[in-house]
């Protein structure tokens, strides 16, 4: 994480681009929260790289003043790995969508977690398709009604933290954009964190969504690590605690849990890179170069 010296305000790390979104979407909040940690933190935006997909919330690196990349549709994810490693100090920022992250782009998923890639991975999540309008997506309810399924859907919501923990994330979280400090300060805390961090965020499209609503969650949302939750490094007892992250889409008295489900402190990808060039260099000698030449030629018809 590179810093600068010259203090920055939240309103600095913002674009002179307007964001398109429709009023009240709850991707205006990701923005602020990004910016308010940028600014806490005091990253230097020539160090950041905001990297999408395609779809509403991918439309986000557009909003701030870093570097930022609008990649194809479910390629976030691999084209940050390829960016991380190029350059390792890398400020990273994934910012998608659950139909983005969780469908199309769903086998880059687990491999870019479980090789504990240090970037940070935001899914706003509003449970539908919002820019191709109202088609039903990974996350969306049994029976919610979309374009393309006008008499329900048919298919059982996924969950994502429990995927994310399953898939050796080392940080997995969920937050609700309607709660701008919990937001940030979730944003804050993977942004700090070495290695792999996923946060689910819960945005209401108030366009589309008409079931899962700031007034729907908002008396629902509770904060796991106030009320007594503390063993976020237990693999166990997160993948217990990611059963409730889904309940409320079967229950309609159940709560919402949110906060940091899951934490750990494992080697990142680009470390351990690092430790076989060294092994490399160590048995041939620093200025032995590879002839890739003579390497290709050996694939060559």
């Amino acid at each position: 994480m590179i810093t600068i010296d010259t203090p920055l305000k939240s309103k600095d790390y913002r674009s002179d681009i307007e964001p398109t979104w429709c009023p009240g979407c709850g991707d205006f909040g990701v923005v602020s929260a990004i910016t308010k940690v940028m600014s806490e933190l005091q990253l230097d935006p020539d160090n950041v790289l905001t990297i999408s997909g395609i779809g509403c919330s991918s439309r986000l690196p557009l909003w701030l003043k870093s570097f930022g990349f609008h990649s194809c549709h479910g390629r976030a994810l691999p084209v940050a790995v390829g960016a991380k490693l190029a350059n390792p100090d890398l400020t990273l920022f994934v910012t998608i969508g659950d139909g983005d992250m969780f469908s199309i782009g769903a086998g880059h998923v687990p491999h870019s977690a479980r090789r504990n890639f240090d970037m940070n991975v935001f899914c706003m999540d509003n449970s539908l398709y919002a820019l191709t309008k109202n088609q039903t997506s990974p996350t969306s309810r049994e029976g919610r009604k979309g374009s393309l399924n006008p008499y329900g859907n048919l298919d059982k919501p996924i969950n994502p933290i429990e995927l994310m923990v399953t898939y050796g994330a080392t940080f997995v979280g969920q937050s609700y954009t309607g709660n701008l400090k919990h937001t940030t300060e979730m944003i804050r805390k993977a942004t700090l964190h070495k290695g792999f961090s996923y946060i689910t965020l819960l945005s209401p499209c108030p366009t589309y969504n008409d079931e899962e609503t700031f007034k729907y969650y908002k008396p629902k949302v509770y904060d796991i690590n106030e009320e007594g939750y503390k063993d976020t490094s237990n693999r166990l007892k997160a993948l217990e605690m990611a059963q409730k992250a889904v309940e409320h889409l079967y229950n309609k008295d159940a709560k919402v849990p949110i906060g940091v489900f899951y934490q750990s402190e494992e080697p990142v990808f680009n470390t351990k890179l690092d430790k076989l060039k060294t092994q490399y260099e160590t048995r041939y000698g620093s200025a032995v170069k590879p002839d890739w030449n003579k390497v290709f030629d050996r694939y060559k018809a």
